[in-house]
């Protein structure tokens, strides 16, 4: 039953997090199933080991679904 459930089950999405300071420098990376606590974390697209003690490229940030316009949105605007 447990190779079931392995094989069938539904697994929670890791997703990719970056630590950014108030100058907009990234100082961690983390990759979770849960936003961490803390206002200063923003959700990225990927983790690249690159960005550390670097400015956070703007294409990195995913965009809030609460944010991203709806096609009503787009269609009244």
């Amino acid at each position: 039953m447990g190779l079931f459930q392995s094989l069938f089950g539904m697994r929670r999405q890791y997703r990719h997090y970056a630590l950014v300071d108030q100058t907009g420098i990234c100082r961690a990376l983390k990759h979770c199933t849960e936003r961490p606590s803390g206002s200063d974390w923003v959700e990225v697209r990927e983790q690249r080991a690159n960005w550390l003690n670097q400015p956070l490229p703007a294409s990195a940030r995913v965009i809030p679904h609460s944010v991203r316009p709806t096609r009503h949105q787009l269609i009244t605007a």
